[in-house]
């Protein structure tokens, strides 16, 4: 039997603008092009999850706004449950994104709504937490309720996939609930405190992060792949080489179709390269959750 997929995080309204260049402070500029897009890691990665085959129900909080009614429409097309996606009196997060002619941008997030992300809206799933269900989190909610969230669904038999981005520390005690961590080398450094430059730094980082319980460690590389370390694997897995056009959210798609491909009880082995071959045809398109490929383009 497939295992239910719950993502709990946040969810965003990228408002991109594009210019020949970057504004300098207090100039007024005339832009190229205007483009709105659905964003925020816990978003991006239940799209990814659903759309390569996962059953999805989404945890999050939108303001009752067009922002947030635009994007529990759009989830609902990409066919997620969206019965725990919460309305709220407070704006829809937002990041203002200015790109220019080189692809450089300047980027000003507003949390919004995802601030209200709290241990009541865990409590509203906690029926759906059990051995059945794989829990998926990202840190763009407030800290207390991630962490609430993952002692919750260990409690309940689930298994627990923790995405720990963006950089942020962790009480030692909720890591040992971890089932599955996917860093990338900043977040490692950061949770470990270990600089990571050469296979036996990453090595020493990744057995700190086995000594604190978590059973799974997946480092992930960008273009280059990822790591794996578990008690019978340690191992570089090689990403597919592709054209690339824009590498906004390949981490999400990764954690989405790793978490999909997992739910369906494939090898592990099969699950990595699944997750990046996912991964690496996203960053063939641009923008982040427009890019997520589809089961059948795989």
């Amino acid at each position: 039997m497939n295992k239910k997929i719950i993502v709990i995080g946040s969810s965003n309204t990228d408002l991109v603008v594009q210019s020949e260049r970057l504004p300098k402070a207090g100039e007024t500029i005339i832009g190229t092009s205007f483009f709105q897009n659905q964003g925020g890691k816990g978003a991006n990665q239940a799209v990814a999850a659903s759309r390569l085959g996962g059953d999805v129900t989404f945890v999050a909080n939108v303001g009752n706004d067009a922002f947030g009614r635009n994007a529990i429409t759009s989830y609902q097309e990409a066919g997620i449950d969206v019965n725990y996606i919460q309305l709220v009196g407070v704006p829809t997060g937002m990041a203002m994104i200015n790109v220019d002619a080189n692809a450089e941008n300047c980027i000003v997030v507003v949390p919004g709504a995802n601030n209200t992300l709290s241990k009541k809206n865990i409590d509203a799933i906690e029926k759906q937490l059990d051995e059945n269900s794989i829990v998926l989190l990202q840190l763009e909610v407030p800290i207390q309720t991630v962490e609430y969230a993952i002692l919750e669904a260990k409690n309940n038999g689930s298994t627990v996939i923790l995405n720990p981005a963006p950089a942020q520390s962790i009480k030692e005690e909720v890591l040992t609930k971890v089932d599955i961590i996917t860093p990338n080398e900043t977040e490692l450094e950061l949770l470990t405190k270990i600089k990571v430059i050469d296979e036996s730094t990453m090595l020493k980082a990744v057995n700190i992060l086995h000594a604190k319980g978590i059973d799974t460690v997946i480092v992930t590389l960008g273009s280059k792949g990822c790591f794996v370390s578990t008690s019978t694997i340690k191992e570089y897995f090689s990403a597919p080489k592709v054209e690339a056009v824009d590498t906004t959210g390949a981490g999400d798609v990764f954690n989405g179709a790793l978490t999909a491909h997992l739910s369906k009880g494939q090898s592990f082995e099969d699950t990595i390269q699944f997750a990046l071959k996912a991964a690496s045809k996203s960053v063939t398109k641009a923008g982040a959750q427009e890019s997520i490929p589809l089961l059948s383009e795989l």
